[in-house]
């Protein structure tokens, strides 16, 4: 392991952020480990410390604008936008579905980074890809602290991850005795 990814994980565990139990995950699999990234962002030098990890991997994808899903991309989201020097807006859930509200709107071409804290099967990631192609805004890449998938998720786009890693995850009816020994939790994003 690198010694960013290290560094990476040092923070995430003092910040308690790197979770055991049994966790429902938002994609509805279960697992043993949960990032609960909102314990990071209590500490506005962790996320900025992260973020300046992150920034290098991004030059390749210039953008104009920043875009996350609220609620787990919004802390994460808004640092990359302010460590670029770009506009940050993002997009929320109504009837559970992701959707672009309070005005915000793209101009045709604008090129966009989408920003999330954890991707594990990048349900809310591909939200915000679909409302770009809608909107007629040009995705140049993904970004994300954590992509739990271990590189298996996948993008029309570049996918950049500040950390890999995979736990097992199960889906309800094929839990490991251990795990489906313990209560389940939903811990949220």
């Amino acid at each position: 392991m690198s010694t960013t990814q290290e560094e990476v994980l040092q923070i995430f565990r003092d910040s308690k952020a790197l979770l055991t139990g049994h966790f429902v995950l938002r994609s509805g699999l279960h697992s043993g480990h949960f990032f609960q990234c909102a314990q990071v962002c209590q500490y506005m030098e962790k996320v900025t410390r992260l973020i300046e990890l992150l920034k290098p991997k991004l030059a390749a994808y210039p953008c104009d604008t920043v875009l996350a899903p609220a609620m787990g991309g919004l802390v994460v989201g808004q640092e990359v936008a302010r460590q670029l020097g770009v506009r940050f807006i993002f997009v929320e859930k109504e009837n559970d579905k992701l959707v672009l509200r309070r005005n915000f709107t793209f101009r045709p071409g604008e090129r966009v980074l989408v920003a999330e804290d954890v991707v594990t099967r990048g349900g809310r990631v591909q939200e915000c890809l679909d409302i770009l192609q809608a909107q007629g805004a040009q995705a140049v890449a993904v970004a994300t602290l954590v992509d739990r998938s271990g590189g298996q998720t996948k993008f029309t786009v570049p996918f950049v991850s500040l950390l890999e890693l995979t736990f097992p995850t199960y889906p309800a009816d094929r839990l490991p005795p251990e795990l489906a020994a313990l209560p389940a939790t939903k811990p949220g994003s």
